[in-house]
């Protein structure tokens, strides 16, 4: 197999420690087709804190030190390592819907190979990661989850990103270290017209198998989701562990191109200078 790993953190993210040269280097022992290093920047603290009037719901700002950390670390070890690594300068650009000023601001950079859209966190709630959900009704949580996709499919019409980075993310902690069991099906419409904004817009999904290795067990999105995407004619697949340390990198993989050969994909894409590239399975 041809194996790719286009979601990963280094120490410019704020939830890793991994440090970037010891990524890289895992990342040339795994003989990955293709490796990219997509730190944390969240539109909504983009800037220090003393940018904004009022955000309670955050704790971390000045994302735009980390991004040009990142980035300006990765452009340097692309020159180090040459033809050795295909080594992809990314980031994982959290709720652009926040702010889609600042989000044009970062993907405008011309050093970027991929963006990840993503969304961790919905205006005036904090990151889905820390909401203790014991304290939401049934219903309530059902209401987080229409906001959360109703937030995605905003997200998928602006469209200025390459991958939607870990759909159904919510179910890591809703479902996977809270227990609680939803039914996603309720939003399978919305979904489905996400994935078809997406298609319009040159931009695709990725299998995040970070679930794969936590208390969720499945891939974010998982296998039916994969294969509506591919039924509506969705072709641009990416996969990423999701990785957080070099323990972690390339965890899932395999797993995941045998998910995407399942849902009928016979390529998977990663990017260069923000174009698509294919790789067969």
């Amino acid at each position: 197999m041809n194996l790719i790993d286009c979601h990963t953190h280094t120490q410019y993210s704020v939830d890793s420690d991994a440090d970037i040269n010891a990524m890289v280097e895992r990342a040339c022992e795994l003989n990955l087709t293709a490796y990219a290093i997509t730190d944390h920047c969240e539109c909504n603290c983009f800037y220090h804190k003393e940018h904004y009037t009022e955000n309670k719901y955050s704790d971390y700002f000045g994302y735009c030190d980390d991004f040009e950390g990142s980035v300006s670390a990765v452009t340097a070890l692309k020159e180090k390592y040459g033809n050795k690594l295909n080594l992809l300068c990314g980031t994982e650009l959290g709720q652009a819907t926040h702010d889609f000023e600042t989000a044009e601001k970062i993907v405008s950079d011309p050093r970027l190979d991929f963006v990840i859209g993503s969304m961790h966190q919905l205006p005036g709630i904090e990151d889905f990661a820390f909401i203790d959900y014991t304290k939401y009704t049934k219903d309530s949580i059902y209401g987080l989850l229409e906001r959360y996709f109703n937030e995605i499919y905003k997200l998928c019409k602006w469209g200025k990103f390459d991958v939607l980075g870990h759909l159904t993310y919510t179910l890591r902690y809703i479902q996977g270290n809270f227990g609680i069991e939803v039914d996603t099906s309720r939003y399978d419409e919305i979904i489905a017209e996400s994935f078809r904004t997406l298609i319009h817009n040159g931009c695709g999904i990725e299998i995040n198998t970070s679930g794969l290795r936590q208390a969720y067990g499945r891939t974010f999105p998982s296998l039916e989701y994969v294969k509506l995407y591919r039924s509506l004619g969705g072709e641009i697949l990416s996969i990423g562990s999701d990785a957080h340390t070099v323990e972690d990198l390339g965890k899932g993989i395999k797993e995941g191109a045998e998910l995407a050969l399942e849902a009928g994909f016979k390529h998977l894409c990663w990017f260069k200078q923000r174009k698509p590239v294919f790789t067969e399975i």
